[in-house]
C-alpha cells in the first residue's frame, strides 16, 4: 500500500523541498518552539492551581490593592503603580529585543549589539524590582496578629488600616530576646521573633478606644474587609497567640497563608525564567560583540533567544493578570 501523501493546491508536495528544514523552519527553531509549549503547559498548570486555590478560599484571599502599595524611596499607600512600572519595563524590552531581531536580519551588527543590550538591562531591572518587591512583602507593612483558630486579624482606625507601631511602643514587655549563640549555654537556630508580644499588643489596643478589628474575612456585599465592632474586637484579640509581621511560608500578615505560598513559588518561577533569559542574552551579545554570527552569515540563534523572551514577556502578562489586577 502506498502511502498518501498531501498535495496542495499547485499540485505540490507539502513537504517537499523541506529536507532537514521541514516548513523552512530549521532543527534548533523546532525544538525552541517545543520547549515553549510545554514551559506554557506549565505556567498554565501553576495559574489554575492558584485560580482553584483563589476560589476555595475567595473569603479570607488578601486584597492585591491593599498587598503591592509601595514604590521604592517613596512612603505612602499607591496600589499596584510599582508593578504597573515592572510590567511596562518588560513590555519595553520585548520592543527592544524585536528591533534586535529584525536588525539581525538585515545583517546590522552594531544594532544588534545595542538593542541586545537595551534587553539586557530592561530585563536586570526587572529582575531587581521583583527582588525588592519580594523583600517588602517579606518584611510586611504594618503586622497583625494570629489567633488561636489560624486566622490573621489586623488592626484599623478611623476606616483606616493602622500599623502596629502606630500604637505599641517600648520593647517587647515579657522580655524575649532573639535566641541567638551569644545569648545562652545551647544555641539552637531561630526565625527572627516579633518586635511585639501579644501581651503587649494586647494592653496597648485596650488603652485606645478608637482601635478596631479588622478581619480576614470579606464581605461579599461591600468586597471590604469586615471590620468589627470595639466590643468584638476584644473579644477577638482576647485569642490572640502570636504576632505576624511580613510574610512567609507559614504566616501572612495580609491574610491566607497559601497566598504568600503561590506568590513565592509562581513569581519565583518566572522570576528564574527571566534571570535565565538576561543570561542567554549577555552570550549571545558577546557573541554578537564579537562577530561570531557575522561569519556564520545569519543571526538565527538571536531570533531564538527572541523567541524564548517574548513567551517569557507574555507569561508574565497573564501572573500580572490572575494575581495583580483580578
Amino acid at each position: 500500500m502506498e502511502a498518501n501523501i498531501a498535495v496542495n493546491s499547485d499540485n505540490k508536495e507539502t513537504w517537499s523541498g523541506g529536507g532537514v528544514k521541514p516548513f523552512g523552519a530549521s532543527y534548533g527553531k523546532m525544538m525552541m518552539w517545543f520547549f515553549i509549549l510545554s514551559d506554557a503547559l506549565t505556567f498554565s498548570g501553576f495559574l489554575a492551581a492558584y485560580g482553584l486555590t483563589r476560589f476555595k478560599f475567595i473569603d479570607s484571599w488578601p486584597i492585591a490593592d491593599e498587598v503591592f502599595t509601595h514604590i521604592p524611596f517613596f512612603h505612602g499607600n499607591y496600589p499596584m503603580i510599582y508593578v504597573a512600572f515592572m510590567t511596562f519595563i518588560l513590555i519595553v524590552s520585548s520592543v527592544t529585543m524585536v528591533l534586535a531581531v529584525d536588525a539581525g536580519h538585515k545583517m546590522q551588527q552594531k544594532k544588534v549589539a545595542w538593542y541586545l543590550f537595551a534587553t539586557i538591562v530592561f530585563g536586570l531591572i526587572f529582575v531587581g524590582s521583583q527582588a525588592w518587591e519580594w523583600k517588602t512583602f517579606i518584611n510586611g507593612s504594618y503586622g497583625a496578629v494570629k489567633t488561636t483558630d489560624n486566622h490573621i486579624i489586623q488592626f484599623v482606625k478611623d476606616g483606616h488600616q493602622v500599623a502596629l507601631a502606630d500604637f505599641v511602643h517600648g520593647d517587647r514587655l515579657d522580655g524575649r530576646a532573639q535566641h541567638v549563640r551569644e545569648n545562652g549555654l545551647w544555641f539552637e537556630k531561630e526565625s527572627a521573633i516579633s518586635t511585639y508580644s501579644v501581651a503587649q499588643v494586647q494592653e496597648a489596643f485596650k488603652n485606645d478606644p478608637s482601635l478596631q478589628i479588622r478581619l480576614e474575612k470579606l464581605n461579599p456585599e461591600t468586597k471590604q474587609k469586615v471590620v468589627l465592632s470595639r466590643e468584638e474586637s476584644l473579644a477577638q484579640l482576647a485569642k490572640a497567640k502570636e504576632v505576624v509581621e511580613g510574610a512567609n511560608l507559614h504566616v501572612n500578615e495580609y491574610g491566607n497563608p497559601i497566598f504568600a505560598d503561590f506568590f513565592f513559588f509562581i513569581t519565583g518561577f518566572h522570576g528564574f525564567h527571566v534571570f535565565s533569559g538576561i543570561v542567554l542574552n549577555i552570550i549571545i551579545f558577546f557573541n554578537v560583540v564579537l562577530g561570531t554570527y557575522e561569519k556564520r552569515g545569519h543571526y538565527e540563534m538571536v531570533e531564538k533567544v527572541g523567541l524564548y523572551w517574548h513567551f517569557v514577556d507574555l507569561v508574565w502578562v497573564f501572573v500580572f493578570t490572575f494575581f495583580y489586577l483580578v
